[in-house]
């Protein structure tokens, strides 16, 4: 059984490619895989692997300026969910593309897991789902209003075209993890709203401490790994990705003509030219060669 790490965490790195030899090193030398991104505003990430390995990641990363309090969720998976680990550079570990937004001066109000149910039924909020349509559309919070976005970078004008809308409201927010309400609610607060909330922990902090007969919550959760979704419990989900999109995949939609194994979905059939096509099905191709070695091919 492995261990599955989501985590986050806002500080001041002067130099974050400074910190990047390090990680990595210790990542590949404990058989940790994943992705953690490394940017002047801190560090975001998802990794899988043994307990041993995964508590001596979590360590170094809390040695990191301004990381001692670092908080993360944990799952379990019956087999390694990504192909290799990758410790990247960027601009910003969640792009909003918004330089006033600083989570570090200040954000709304956290709402343990055990008090969400309340603040969404009641009349005068107005429940966000922060994260990106085809996220949305494998599950949400009953009621939650969907932005439509396609990235999280859209959010600010999304708002600002329909903040009228939510006049005298309070506001309340939710995502996968955590992150991007930081900086929603940072954006909220700037444009000069004084009751913002969101659901400390995201999505899987509820699902893990919220008893399912208990829960608002409808569908599944989608993740950023080989596992897709989760659902209540954090137990995987009955979901696939595609391979061209990395959308989430149903039953129904494998079953869809315009549906070709690592190369379309019906979601992007129309999105990527002949050439992305016959790309992705040597990509595929591959996959399945190593697949037959009983190995795993990097480029899935």
């Amino acid at each position: 059984m492995l261990i599955v790490a989501a985590l986050y965490q806002f500080a001041r790195f002067p130099d974050p490619a400074a910190l990047r030899p390090g990680l990595l090193a210790l990542c590949q030398d404990r058989g940790v895989k994943g992705s953690l991104l490394l940017a002047p505003e801190g560090i975001n990430g998802t990794i899988a692997g043994p307990r041993d390995g995964i508590d001596a990641v979590l360590a170094m990363v809390r040695a990191l300026p301004g990381c001692a309090d670092l908080e993360w969720k944990e799952s379990q998976a019956d087999s390694m969910p990504f192909g290799r680990m990758k410790v990247r550079i960027k601009r910003e570990i969640v792009t909003m593309g918004q330089p006033d937004v600083d989570p570090l001066a200040r954000v709304g109000h956290y709402v343990r897991p055990s008090e969400w149910n309340a603040l969404i039924s009641d009349p005068d909020t107005v429940v966000i789902d922060t994260r990106n349509d085809y996220e949305v559309g494998i599950g949400t919070f009953r009621g939650a209003v969907d932005p439509g976005t396609r990235s999280f970078g859209e959010f600010p004008a999304w708002w600002q075209a329909n903040r009228d809308r939510f006049a005298g409201k309070r506001v309340a927010m939710f995502c996968t993890g955590g992150i991007r309400c930081e900086k929603s609610t940072n954006y909220l607060l700037g444009q000069g709203l004084n009751e913002v909330y969101h659901l400390k922990g995201g999505i899987l902090k509820y699902l893990e401490d919220v008893p399912e007969p208990e829960s608002l919550w409808q569908g599944e959760c989608f993740v950023f790994d080989d596992r897709v979704s989760v659902g209540h419990g954090l137990v995987p989900g009955g979901l696939s990705s595609c391979g061209a999109c990395r959308r989430p995949v149903t039953a129904e939609g494998r079953a869809h003509p315009e549906f070709e194994d690592g190369v379309c979905c019906p979601a992007c059939v129309n999105e990527y030219s002949q050439t992305d096509r016959a790309r992705f099905r040597e990509r595929q191709h591959q996959m399945m060669l190593a697949a037959s070695r009983g190995s795993r091919h990097l480029g899935s």
